[in-house]
C-alpha cells in the first residue's frame, strides 16, 4: 500500500512502557530514497526535543490508525541521539546514531532482544560534511525541472508502507497543468541540487 508521507506527521510513537512522543519528520537516504529514521519529539509542552529513531526499531505499524510502536523503552528513546533536523545529517552523524542503536541501525534482533542497547551514551563530534541523510520536509517547495524547462514544485512524497521507499514525488504543476498535482517516480530523478533547491528529472515535460 502507498501512503502520503506528510500525513504521518504528528502520529504517536509508543514505547514498550507507554507513549513517549510524536513524529515530526523523516530522514531518508538521498541515494536509495528510503526512509531510514523518524525524527521524534520527546520533549514536553514547554520545550521541544527532537531525537532520531530507526525505522527498524518499530513493530509493524498500524497504518490505518497512524500509530507506531517501538521496540524501545521510554528511556532508550529519550537517550537517543539528538538531531538538528534544520540541517542535512552527515554520514558521520549517521555513524554516531548507528553506534548507539547497534543492531537496530540495520535490523531488529527479535530473538535476543534489546539488552545490548546502551543508555546515556556519549557521541563523538563529527564535522566533515559528507552528506547522506536528508530531511523530507526540507525538500518541500523545491523546484522540479524537466530536461527542457521548469515542471513544477515539490509538495510531498508518496511512500510504500512495506519498504519505507519514497516511490513518488508529489509535484504541483504550473499553469500549463492548471496547478494540478502529478506523481513523478523518484526513479526519474537525475540529480538534486541542494544549494539551488532544485530537483532535475531525466524526462521532458511532454514525456512526463
Amino acid at each position: 500500500m502507498l501512503c502520503v508521507l506528510n500525513a504521518l506527521v504528528g502520529s504517536p510513537i509508543i514505547a514498550t512502557d507507554g507513549e513517549t512522543g510524536s513524529i515530526r519528520n523523516f530522514l531518508f537516504d538521498d541515494q536509495s530514497w528510503k526512509v531510514r529514521y523518524l525524527v521524534v519529539d520527546v520533549g514536553n509542552w514547554l520545550k521541544r526535543r527532537d531525537v532520531v529513531i530507526p525505522v527498524t526499531a518499530l513493530e509493524q505499524p498500524d497504518w490505518a490508525n497512524k500509530t507506531f510502536r517501538a521496540h524501545l523503552t521510554k528511556k532508550q528513546m529519550g537517550d537517543s541521539p539528538d538531531v538538528d533536523a534544520e540541517r542535512p545529517v552527515s554520514r558521520q552523524q549517521e555513524i554516531a546514531m548507528a553506534e548507539y542503536f547497534g543492531p537496530l541501525a540495520c535490523w531488529v534482533d527479535r530473538e535476543f532482544g534489546l539488552s545490548s542497547i546502551p543508555t546515556g551514551a556519549s557521541y563523538p563530534v563529527h564535522t566533515a560534511e559528507d552528506l547522506h541523510l536528508r530531511c523530507s520536509s526540507h525538500m518541500l517547495g523545491y523546484h522540479v525541472w524537466a530536461t527542457d524547462r521548469d515542471f513544477g514544485t515539490l509538495e510531498g512524497f508518496v511512500m510504500d508502507e512495506a519498504s519505507w521507499h519514497l516511490g513518488y514525488l508529489d509535484v504541483k504543476g504550473g499553469d500549463w497543468l492548471q496547478n494540478r498535482s502529478v506523481l513523478v517516480p523518484t526513479g526519474w530523478v537525475q540529480s538534486v541540487s541542494w544549494p539551488d533547491f532544485r530537483v532535475y528529472l531525466d524526462h521532458t515535460k511532454t514525456g512526463i
